[in-house]
């Protein structure tokens, strides 16, 4: 019988340069996620209600709601690096690629990204958010 081995030390992965929009949309969320972390979780659907009530809020009030309900949304913790940070844990990925969707109006993508995660009575309000956070930056 042969062991098993088990790599313990994974290698992070080579990735493509951000643009400057990409990298400014995910250290938002980074730094965004950071503050919120001593901050009790929000109800999804109370957060979107509240920001879809008063038309001038501002991204950072979007990119808040979403930190604190994402937990809720994707039914585990989001594990997001420091701001700045080369490397990007899968969650970063996903909402990267949602917030690139998003922008392009890629329906398919968008569905396919929000089904693969998220429950089918969050995938509106999530969208919702992402789509306001993700106005602010030219992502492509």
């Amino acid at each position: 019988m042969v062991p098993l081995k088990l790599a313990l030390h994974v290698e992070p992965q080579q990735l493509a340069p951000l643009s400057v929009a990409e990298a400014g949309f995910l250290n938002n969320l980074r730094f965004v996620a950071m503050e919120c972390r001593a901050k009790p979780r929000a109800n999804l659907f109370e957060a979107c209600a509240l920001l879809q009530s008063t038309r001038d809020a501002s991204r950072a009030a979007h990119a808040e709601a979403l930190m604190r309900c994402l937990q809720e949304a994707l039914g585990k913790p989001a594990r997001l690096h420091s701001p700045g940070s080369e490397e990007m844990t899968f969650d970063e990925k996903w909402l990267l690629q949602l917030g690139q969707a998003t922008v392009a109006q890629d329906e398919a993508s968008i569905s396919f990204l929000l089904a693969s995660r998220v429950s089918a009575e969050h995938r509106r309000l999530v969208r919702f958010l992402v789509a306001r956070i993700a106005d602010s930056f030219y992502l492509n």
